[in-house]
């Protein structure tokens, strides 16, 4: 334990300057993130860590073992490696493993820094944390507010130990309904503002058997109870003035609704009892955690992405990485960028090098649509596209650095007077930081991304209809008498500053339907792939943007997950629960809608059903086109899925029941029929 402990503290020091340096150069890049705690960590408490979702501390429960088991065997069979993990909080705190060579450690504290600033200026973070400070600002008087989460779910476990170790309490039981509620962690709504829930009574849900309950329990002779509550009025009781349905809009947030309106299912009753003061703690401590942990799941291409270009300026183009640390940094970033299926790495990474590239593109097409002679028609044709691209080439000592020094102008815009004076006067390595000379205009233009190489060609593909969208909506109130003229008046910013805008209020579902362009599908090679009945395999099936763009939007929409609500809380006035399976041409799995529904029935301590639409296909039409060579025909029926404590039961029903969960256009939540597999 004590070489343990004197190995942590070796690799830490060794970490200081490092940990520091990567935090000045993303501020100098314009990151304006939650400060950082860095821990190291061996290879068991980092799978302990990532079992636990990043924290240390969580409530006792058995998926946390399971998710351990299985981090341990992927990394042990697999050649699965944890490189880092880090939680959105204010300060963050990252984990380091300190097997992980130095080249690693550096790549991870980039990496992290960029998570940081996403954590602190993304506004669906700030739905949870209702922070005051506007994204991206600091101040004295109001820093960038956050979430205090190790704190929250520190206090959650104790609470849940506490109501365990009760006496009067079943430590199955609270295990047990645990269970029932993470079987609906991500039906909350996740648009909206984290609220507490207070339960309340609702009148809506009294019905003809709960006055027969309550008459039962005043244990009333039959002769009173005949003179003085007749059947007629019974009825009545029931019938009000029609039935009662609540609530008057579909409500995304499932567990809200039911910690609201839910009761307990009494097995020695055999009726629905309202929940226990520990049963409702642990509902709305499990709801307030799924929030907590919406955005992180309603972002992953984009924070991945974020983190992962990010990285690669620090480590890359500023040379973070030594000369001796380079291979083993590459042989890094090819296993995350490389691994298989839809990589939110891979993905966030080139969307977001794609829209650098586009708005400095269209920060010199704009100046150069306002050269006197150049329009949209005979941009190509009048445009020399390998002068421009010399012309923005960065100046030689705003390339080398160190190799200027002397000659570097203080009064630039582009230099950091005051870091100047410092490299000039030794005060720290410029061969090693020489981004400490330059400004934030300086290293936009030290780093512009239409001179890189793989990016050369990029300018000279503007395609025609780009030229004249912009050239639309500009005003000829600025010409320009050359082209040198108008580069010289070019933004470098223009790429990073936008990169953050966006950075600030997108989710990954607008994220890809804003910027998914055809020319990114092509550049990427992207494409659709589907199931065909016919052969009994996959196709690839379309490279055109939409049907990408489309694919990906179903797979990011509610986490990938089902899109249910509960659309009556009085179903049938008889005080069931009914919720219904928002279709976007994905039929839901049977077998798990119904283990769903046991759970629910927990929940609510009454029958619960489930609308949904389910694809069939006649076995006549299947054989024929298999023969045909061609893919069958589905008919789309309604399905009410019932489950009532003993038994389920899937009956049809009309169209009309469940037409308008049907997707007839493009939206968020759903997705039409044309686009499915």
């Amino acid at each position: 334990m004590i070489d343990d402990r004197i190995a942590a503290q070796r690799i830490a020091a060794e970490l200081e300057e490092p940990v520091e340096e990567a935090g000045n150069l993303a501020e100098k890049l314009g990151l304006t993130a939650y400060p950082v705690n860095y821990w190291i960590v061996d290879y068991d408490e980092m799978n302990e860590l990532i079992a636990y979702g990043g924290f240390q501390d969580r409530y006792p429960h058995w998926r946390w073992g399971m998710q351990y088991d299985r981090q341990q065997k992927q990394g042990q069979f697999l050649g699965g490696k944890a490189f880092e993990i880090v939680n959105n909080d204010n300060p963050a705190h990252a984990f380091l493993q300190e097997s992980n060579s130095m080249a690693d450690q550096k790549a991870v504290i980039t990496h992290v820094e960029a998570h940081s600033d996403f954590f602190a200026n993304n506004e669906w973070f700030g739905l949870f944390t209702d922070r005051e400070t506007a994204p991206g600002e600091r101040s004295e008087v109001h820093p960038l507010e956050g979430p205090d989460a190790a704190g929250m779910l520190a206090r959650h476990a104790e609470t849940i130990r506490e109501i365990m170790a009760d006496p009067d309490v079943d430590r199955a039981e609270v295990e047990k309904w645990i269970d029932h509620v993470l079987c609906l962690e991500d039906n909350i709504d996740q648009h909206v503002p984290y609220e507490p829930v207070e339960p309340e009574a609702e009148a809506a849900e009294l019905d003809t058997a709960d006055v027969d309950e309550q008459l039962d329990e005043l244990d009333l002779s039959e002769e009173v109870r005949r003179q003085v509550f007749d059947e007629e009025w019974i009825d009545s009781q029931g019938e009000g003035d029609g039935p009662v349905s609540f609530p008057d809009e579909p409500q995304k947030d499932v567990i809200g609704f039911l910690l609201k309106h839910g009761k307990q299912y009494d097995d020695d009753a055999e009726k629905a009892v309202e929940m226990t003061d520990w049963q409702r703690e642990i509902l709305e401590i499990l709801r307030r955690e799924a929030y907590y942990f919406a955005p992180q799941k309603m972002t992953k291409v984009m924070n991945e992405g974020w983190a992962s270009y990010w990285e690669s300026v620090m480590m890359v183009d500023e040379g973070f990485a030594g000369d001796d640390e380079f291979v083993t940094y590459a042989d890094h970033m090819s296993r995350v960028l490389g691994s298989g299926g839809l990589n939110p790495y891979k993905l966030g990474l080139e969307l977001w090098q794609y829209i650098e590239n586009s708005e400095n593109r269209r920060e010199v097409v704009e100046r150069l649509l306002r050269v006197e002679g150049i329009a949209w028609r005979n941009f190509h044709e009048t445009v020399d596209f390998e002068a421009i691209q010399a012309t923005l080439e960065p100046p030689a000592w705003l390339v080398d650095v160190p190799g200027h020094l002397d000659d570097i102008d203080p009064e630039d815009p582009r230099v950091d007077a005051d870091g100047l004076a410092a490299a000039r006067d030794g005060e720290f390595d410029v061969e090693a930081y020489p981004w400490k000379v330059l400004t934030y205009e300086g290293l936009c233009e030290r780093h512009y991304s239409l001179v890189r190489p793989q990016n050369r060609g990029f300018l000279a593909r503007v395609s025609p209809e780009e030229l004249e969208r912009v050239s639309r909506y500009m005003f000829d109130d600025e010409r320009y008498d050359s082209v040198d003229a108008a580069l010289a008046d070019v933004e470098y910013t223009r790429g990073w500053d936008r990169m953050r805008e966006i950075r600030q209020s997108h989710n990954d579902v607008t994220f890809i339907d804003a910027f998914l362009t055809q020319e990114f599908v092509d550049d990427n090679d992207y494409f659709t792939y589907e199931y065909a009945h016919k052969s009994g395999d996959y196709r690839v099936s379309s490279t055109d943007y939409e049907d990408v763009k489309k694919k990906l939007m179903l797979q990011f929409t509610n986490f990938g997950k089902p899109t249910v609500v509960v659309e009556d809380g009085n179903f049938d006035n008889a005080g069931e629960l009914l919720l219904a399976h928002q279709y976007n041409g994905v039929a839901l799995d049977i077998g798990q809608a119904k283990e769903t529904l046991k759970r629910v029935f927990e929940l609510w301590g009454r029958p619960v059903n489930l609308l949904t639409i389910v694809k069939e296909y006649d076995e006549h039409d299947l054989e024929v086109a298999r023969r045909r060579d061609r893919e069958p025909e589905a008919t789309e029926v309604g399905k009410r899925i019932r489950y009532d404590g003993e038994a389920v039961t899937i009956t049809d029903v009309p169209w009309e029941a469940v037409e308008h969960l049907a997707a007839t256009d493009v939206d968020y939540d759903t997705t039409p029929e044309e686009w499915l597999a």
